[in-house]
């Protein structure tokens, strides 16, 4: 009979009004900040998980971490698909285009599924075989969509998939290939998100929609604690963040708090929160402190292409407890950055994680941050999420015949 981990005692805490839960009382929002919830707004009573920090900080060696310390879920849940460990590299050619002192690139790109959500995707699973649900629904512009579909392969799950149906093919393809049940939505992200809550109060299954399920936030915190890791133990200056939904910028955040907590580090590292120019609902957020949703957040970065984010609220808290900024990018910014991404380091990223060299960029210039300070650029999707995108201004060459004379 195999023998039952324990994990790290914790309870759920309301981020609205401070009340807290057992792990097993609730499944989604606070009950009380949640009640009478419509989508069409932010999410009220949002969940995060708290720890027993004092018992964490007496058994956490920095310099041999141990994240079961700050796990939620049992590792014989999880699903046989190898998340995460994704490498961190300097960047100094980069550097050098930009006048920065150091760069550093965390390419979650390289996940499974080609982007960060495995993250979220595969906690989320294994809480559904913990639970005994058969079936995990969830509403995405494509990444959380396909990383589900991938997670959900390999633990014997059935994904159920809102999505846009105007979705990169490519990330269509991956959910199909992988046997998802997808269903493309007429309409925006914000229609198959109202959908897929719908489908899962009428018909079950356990809804992954981000931050709407608490782990959702927990699984992507694990990319702030594998920074901190390759980072040598301790906090970098900044990380510059591509914002949709707010739930990546929360995770992180949510990294280098738990690590506070528990006597690990003494600062947080500043989080700089990049959006889209149209997309622009929690920088507005941030910048003003009055929130509105995107009037128009159709977007050449479709992963961070949102009209009401769902966890606005805790990534602005993210932005300013952490004595960081937000600001926007173009979408000929973001071009012009994914071309210089690939061209100076080797990574294709697709738009909307090229969004955070555009912003490093525009940080450049503007002199936001000190040049002198390493900061790291967190890539969240591979370039290859996106081809249409990518062949935005460019041409392929030409055919030659097979002569060396012919060769330009």
């Amino acid at each position: 009979m195999k023998r039952m981990i324990e994990i790290a005692e914790f309870v759920w805490r309301c981020t609205q009004c401070g009340r807290e839960y057992a792990r097993d009382a609730v499944r989604y929002l606070c009950p009380e900040c949640g009640r009478g919830y419509r989508p069409g707004v932010p999410l009220p009573g949002v969940l995060e998980a708290v720890f027993d920090y004092p018992a964490i900080a007496e058994r956490f060696v920095p310099r041999r971490p141990d994240w079961r310390l700050f796990t939620p879920m049992e590792p014989e849940h999880e699903p046989p698909y190898a998340v995460g460990n994704t490498p961190l590299v300097p960047a100094p050619r980069l550097a050098a285009r930009l006048g920065w002192g150091e760069i550093w690139i965390k390419n979650d790109g390289l996940n499974p599924s080609g982007s960060l959500k495995d993250r979220a995707s595969f906690l989320v699973a294994a809480e559904a075989r913990r639970l005994g649900e058969r079936t995990v629904v969830v509403a995405s512009t494509g990444n959380a969509a396909s990383a589900t579909a991938a997670v959900c392969a390999a633990a014997g799950l059935e994904a159920v998939i809102f999505v846009p149906a105007a979705a990169p093919r490519a990330k269509l393809v991956q959910m199909v290939q992988h046997g998802a049940r997808v269903i493309p939505v007429r309409g925006t992200y914000d229609d198959a998100f109202r959908l897929s809550l719908e489908y899962t109060a009428a018909r079950g299954g356990l809804n992954r929609n981000t931050a709407y399920h608490p782990l959702t936030i927990e699984g992507k915190k694990t990319v702030g604690f594998e920074i901190f890791a390759q980072y040598g133990g301790q906090a970098p200056e900044a990380i510059l963040v591509p914002v949709g939904d707010g739930v990546i910028l929360a995770g992180v955040y949510k990294a280098f708090a738990d690590l506070r907590a528990a006597g690990a580090i003494e600062r947080l590292p500043r989080l700089v929160a990049v959006q889209a120019e149209r997309s622009d609902a929690i920088h507005h957020y941030i910048a003003t402190g009055e929130y509105r949703d995107a009037a128009d957040p159709r977007t050449v970065a479709d992963s961070i292409s949102v009209r009401t984010p769902s966890n606005a609220e805790l990534a602005r808290r993210a932005v300013m407890e952490s004595g960081g900024f937000s600001l926007t990018v173009s979408d000929a910014e973001i071009l012009e950055a994914q071309s210089l991404l690939a061209a100076t380091t080797g990574v294709f990223a697709e738009p909307a994680a090229a969004a955070v060299a555009a912003g490093l960029a525009r940080v450049a210039v503007e002199r936001r941050l000190d040049p002198a300070a390493p900061v790291v650029l967190l890539v969240t999707g591979h370039g290859l999420k996106d081809i249409d995108a990518a062949m935005t201004g460019l041409s392929l060459p030409e055919p030659i015949p097979p002569e060396l004379e012919a060769v330009p």
